[in-house]
């Protein structure tokens, strides 16, 4: 059975449940998920989770995140974006040094309110329902956090060179409306803002440079030979190998002896496999999610 991950460069207008429902078919396996939503609009790095290792989903999601992200001077819209209705347009007058200084205010934590049009649910319907019913709730600020925030010399292979438009690499935290982030630039400039595209370069510790198009995929010979290992999702925490006489404990789910530091490990057989995410204490690990096949 197809197990591990696939980073697709996913193409405009395609949702994130499409690529997924796209998949399925491609790896006949039904345990499909993906780690951070993209809209329709977005392009970029979107992991996607076969077989067992959807159970690395709800980590994958609460990563840092890494976007390019085009910033549209002068032009409000309802959604935020430039794929919304035109609410209102105002001349620009901002050069580099305007710009970089106005996005100082957003490095750090800071608080969004979340657009209307976005999956959010507000007494059991989602916001977007709501705004294309034409009603608009009040949505309390919610915390974020910006790690960096930078206007790029020139606009990014792909991306056109349009008038009053900027480009921004975003590296931010889970939760993060990238296009409320440009709208929120353009009211501290007093011109507006929205925006115009954006890309992810990199969600969950993936980056482009590991991410393959659907054409791609569907052109392969053998699919499965692309998945990448589940463990690498976990890349940021050490790893132990156990030793055998513990290993059906491990696989139990019962905590075992383990002699590392206190702390999160990545923990592999002693034929490297690798077997779970664990937490130890004490010289004795507990399971917080395991990988392996049963």
């Amino acid at each position: 059975m197809p197990n591990g991950v696939i980073i697709i460069d996913k193409p405009q207008e395609w949702t994130s449940m499409d690529i997924c429902a796209k998949l399925r078919g491609i790896f006949h396996e039904k345990r499909i998920g993906h780690g951070g939503t993209l809209d329709p609009m977005a392009t970029g790095v979107l992991p996607v989770f076969v077989g067992r290792a959807t159970r690395a989903v709800e980590f994958a999601t609460e990563g840092k995140k890494e976007y390019i992200a085009g910033l549209k001077l002068g032009v409000m819209t309802n959604t935020q974006d430039t794929t919304g209705q035109v609410l209102e347009q105002r001349p620009v007058q901002v050069d580099r040094e305007t710009l970089k200084a106005a996005l100082e205010p957003f490095h750090g934590d800071i608080l969004q309110i979340p657009p209307m049009y976005s999956a959010i649910k507000r007494d059991g319907k989602k916001l977007y329902e709501l705004a294309r019913a034409g009603k608009e709730v009040e949505r309390p600020p919610r915390p974020v956090t910006i790690y960096e925030l930078e206007v790029l010399e020139e606009a990014p292979a792909g991306f056109p060179q349009e008038e009053d438009t900027w480009y921004l690499r975003v590296r931010c935290s889970k939760g993060t409306y990238v296009r409320t982030l440009c709208h929120d630039i353009g009211q501290a400039l007093g011109c507006g803002g929205c925006m115009s595209a954006l890309r992810r370069t990199e969600a969950a510790g993936y980056t482009l440079d590991q991410a393959v198009t659907l054409e791609e995929l569907q052109a392969a010979t053998d699919p499965a030979s692309l998945l990448i290992p589940v463990d690498g999702c976990f890349g940021e925490y050490p790893a132990v190998t156990i030793r055998a006489e513990v290993l059906k404990k491990a696989k139990n789910g019962s905590p075992f002896a383990c002699a590392v530091a206190d702390g999160t490990w990545r923990v592999y057989g002693p034929d490297g496999e690798f077997l779970l995410l664990g937490r130890c204490a004490g010289g004795v690990m507990a399971t917080i999610k395991s990988f392996f096949e049963v």
